[in-house]
């Protein structure tokens, strides 16, 4: 499975998505705020625990350029595969 597929079934199941399938998930569309996914900080949490139990690499949501990262499914892709 691709890397994004992958990281958006586990956004789906992390965040109990329930209705929602990974094609509902554009890949470049923002995962936080009302024009995107519509995440929130509470979700950014529990993701990035799922990210960290599941590939190993640590996010901080208090730090900006971790931010950029969290932006969508594609630049949280392009992170995970540059730490591994």
């Amino acid at each position: 499975m691709e890397l994004e597929e992958q990281l958006k079934q586990l956004i789906i199941d992390t965040l109990n998505l329930e209705g929602m399938t990974c094609a509902d998930i554009p890949t470049d569309a923002a995962l936080f705020g009302p024009d995107g996914v519509g995440l929130d900080s509470i979700d950014a949490l529990e993701l990035g625990l799922a990210l960290k139990n599941t590939f190993g690499v640590t996010l901080s949501s208090e730090n900006e350029e971790m931010r950029a990262h969290f932006y969508s499914v594609q630049t949280l892709a392009d992170f995970i595969r540059s730490m591994q």
